[in-house]
């Protein structure tokens, strides 16, 4: 390779999917061919359908090859995406090239057979609609009509050189047998592309998750190892964490709280930019929390967006009226959103695109999330880890501020799933704990970290009545709380 070469740039072409291009590094390689390898299910189709429709949208018009559902099928089932491809054929943006096989048609395999027919069509639909972009879905299928892979491999090699030749950048989709097994199913198809992406669609604990990998791009680079995606009403969306950059603005405006007691412990509230995670066990005043940090955003004229993912609306509603919140009407002017679901309803990664969507839709001055941990049930441990950190770093993003509430597996206390990953990218922490004191259950609050700040490092009673929460004096007499063993100390006489 001469040093000219070296030095240029292969130019990328932007496909339009969200998430996608970021992975890619701007996309895919212009003029060359990608090979989609992916197991059933794992929404190969759906790319490749997407890649075209958003080809259209940009004035690069398509060609669908399709070897296994006819045309009318596939118009059909995009459908539920939006996708009106009758349309875009009509008006001369996208023509398919049907090879798929038909019930009444035997495939006699006589001497050497070739693909020049089918390369034929090929081109004369992209000269026909001036395609900039072709599909083909799926080339697997030829293998199941033609038993010489030596043959097969060399006819998918003219494919691959005649895409070239017309100056089309191509997806082409293949099956494979394991999510983690050979790149495909016959060991041949990923020799006729120049670069090779594969979708996954794996089980682990019971639970289903979808990921794309860059495993091969000839000549440019790309995002390394797995990301998730999701496929949703409007296509196929990528969740790139590596797009995740550390550039949020750190003000010091101050907001409240909601108790002008805990303001006072955060040294004048909360910062405006920042991420408050409540820990403690159930029934310890988490809820209670997030209730305050609401009504005192919205009585400071903010917007407030609240996540419940363990309470209805008319409980949450009903527990805020007890507390003196008309959170129902304050909802009906506008002031506050409350959407509820139990976690079980969809995968995380599209309760992450449904939370980020409707933070840009409402716009709120303060985010809730009551409680991260219950979203723990629905994914693995590294699906839970990368929703957390995608959340929280796309909060601070809207330079907003998050509080979220983590549950403690025991009810004094205890590290949960939820802390270990959240702990360290939160800008401040408060404990709920039960205390054990004199044959009587209290509750206590502490400010166990507040970044950029000083704070009161006592550990104060909590109490709860119909007017909400309320901070008294400090625990003197009892040690082990944060680690829930409380120990009643002897009360000094001096």
């Amino acid at each position: 390779m001469t040093t000219s070469e070296r030095g240029r740039k292969i130019e990328k072409l932007l496909t339009g999917i969200e998430g996608f291009d970021l992975v890619t590094n701007g996309g895919l390689p212009v003029g060359r061919s990608t090979l989609i390898a992916g197991t059933a299910g794992s929404a190969k189709t759906v790319l490749a359908m997407q890649f075209l429709v958003e080809g259209t949208a940009r004035g690069e018009n398509g060609v669908l090859v399709t070897f296994e559902e006819t045309p009318a099928d596939l118009r059909r089932n995009v459908l539920g995406f939006g996708w009106d491809v009758a349309r875009l054929e009509a008006e001369g943006k996208l023509a398919f090239v049907d090879a798929s096989p038909r019930a009444d048609e035997e495939r006699l395999e006589a001497g050497a057979y070739d693909f020049s027919a089918l390369i034929a069509r090929i081109g004369a639909a992209v000269r026909r609609v001036s395609a900039k972009r072709v599909a083909l879905d799926s080339i697997g299928s030829i293998f199941s009509q033609f038993k010489d892979t030596a043959i097969v491999r060399r006819e998918l090699h003219r494919i691959a050189t005649a895409l070239k030749e017309l100056s089309v950048t191509a997806l082409i989709t293949c099956e494979r047998n394991d999510d983690y097994g050979d790149i495909s199913r016959h060991g041949v198809e990923e020799f006729v592309a120049d670069n090779v992406i594969l979708l996954r669609n794996a089980l682990e604990d019971e639970k289903r998750r979808r990921t794309i990998e860059v495993l091969k791009f000839r000549g440019t680079r790309h995002q390394k190892g797995e990301f998730p995606f999701s496929v949703t009403d409007n296509g196929l969306i990528v969740i790139p964490l590596s797009a995740i950059e550390l550039k949020q603005k750190s003000g010091t405006l101050r907001v409240t709280s909601g108790s002008t007691e805990l303001d006072r412990m955060c040294g004048g509230g909360f910062f405006r930019d920042s991420i408050i995670l409540a820990s403690g066990s159930t029934g310890t005043g988490k809820t209670l929390l997030v209730t305050a940090f609401t009504a005192g955003g919205i009585a400071a004229g903010e917007r407030c967006l609240t996540f419940c993912f363990e309470e209805s609306r008319g409980q949450f509603f009903r527990n805020a009226a007890g507390w003196g919140f008309d959170f129902e009407q304050l909802e009906r002017e506008g002031h506050l959103q409350v959407i509820t679901d139990y976690p079980e309803v969809m995968p995380l990664e599209d309760h992450l695109i449904r939370m980020k969507q409707a933070i840009i839709d409402f716009k709120p001055h303060r985010v809730a999330v009551d409680s991260l941990s219950a979203l723990e049930r629905v994914g693995t441990n590294r699906s839970f880890r990368e929703f957390v950190i995608a959340l929280t770093a796309f909060v601070k993003d809207q330079e907003m501020a998050g509080l979220f509430t983590s549950t403690t597996p025991t009810l004094f206390g205890g590290t949960s799933v939820t802390e270990a990953h959240i702990s360290t990218i939160c800008d401040s922490i408060i404990l709920l704990r039960y205390v054990e004191t004199s044959g009587e259950m209290r509750r206590g609050l502490t400010v166990l970290k507040m970044r950029g700040s000083a704070h009161d490092k006592e550990i104060r009673e909590f109490t709860i009545d119909g007017a909400g929460m309320h901070l008294g004096d400090a625990f003197r007499n009892v040690a082990g709380i944060i680690v829930g063993a409380p120990t009643q100390l002897p009360v000094s006489t001096r």
